[in-house]
């Protein structure tokens, strides 16, 4: 099917690797340029060469979305380089894995404000600033898709993960009233919730090319995801970057405010 997206412009925050890398590739392959944003420039830069290399276009923009001052220069860096975004990927965000790698279980009476700050700022704050900095273009434009990833944490809550949750609940809460203020202008905002997502940023806990016949732990996660259970795996990047191809495409053109579920059935509330 062709989803009608060749020559359009897509900003990807946080795919240096991992799901959003997934998003850049499946959106490069349907034609779209792809500003490939990561805290790391070189994450950034590696994944827009392997882009190019199979004969997409795309470009690499270091940028801490935490930072408003940072992503306008991102932006406006975008619009020099590849054109004006019209599809913007709100993806940057860690829950518990954090930009050390280092695994951390929190309950939330053992928390701190910095951890606090850090969880809100990069998991919310960066989704306000990004669509911030695009959302006036788009309006002048006329048109324009907005999706955010975010976690079945934001859905339902999930425990050791409490801060992560509000922040990515207020993702989803925001992401429904833009909706509703900026559908007059033609802009399409949605959400997509992840379960668990196998990739090379976990790789130390998690083999991302592991089958349950070998890996115990992938065996007992498959029993809280029934169509899992049935393909042999837990998510993948490929299924996020599916899902947002199609909500940014003119086949989704009539959906706005939604949060669509790409958690093997997780949760199905």
């Amino acid at each position: 099917m062709d989803l009608e997206l060749k020559g359009k412009v897509a900003l990807v925050t946080g795919a240096g690797q991992g799901v959003g890398r997934g998003i850049a590739t499946i959106l490069a392959q349907e034609g779209v340029q792809v500003a490939v944003n990561d805290f790391f420039g070189e994450r950034a830069a590696k994944v827009a060469n392997e882009i190019e290399s199979s004969g997409g276009s795309a470009c690499g923009v270091q940028a801490d979305v935490k930072d408003l001052a940072q992503v306008r220069a991102m932006v406006e860096t975008v619009n020099r380089t590849l054109g004006p975004v019209d599809i913007l990927v709100n993806n940057a965000g860690v829950p518990i894995i954090l930009r050390t790698g280092e695994a951390k279980r929190t309950v939330f009476v053992e928390s701190d404000l910095p951890f606090w700050k850090e969880q809100i700022e990069l998991n919310y704050y960066g989704c306000l600033n990004c669509t911030h900095a695009v959302l006036e273009s788009m309006i002048e434009r006329k048109g324009g898709k907005i999706i955010s990833i975010i976690s079945d944490a934001g859905r339902i809550g999930e425990a050791y993960m409490a801060v992560y949750s509000g922040a990515k609940a207020g993702v989803l809460a925001f992401s429904k009233a833009l909706a509703k203020e900026v559908g007059r202008h033609n802009i399409n905002v949605n959400c997509i919730a992840m379960g668990a997502t196998a990739h090379e940023g976990i790789k130390d806990f998690l083999n991302p090319d592991a089958t349950p016949e070998e890996d115990e732990l992938l065996r007992k996660m498959l029993k809280a995801y029934p169509i899992g259970r049935g393909l042999g795996r837990i998510g993948r990047p490929k299924d996020a970057g599916n899902a947002v191809a199609f909500l940014a495409s003119p086949k989704a053109c009539f959906i706005t405010g939604q949060c669509l579920s790409v958690n093997g059935g997780f949760s199905m509330a």
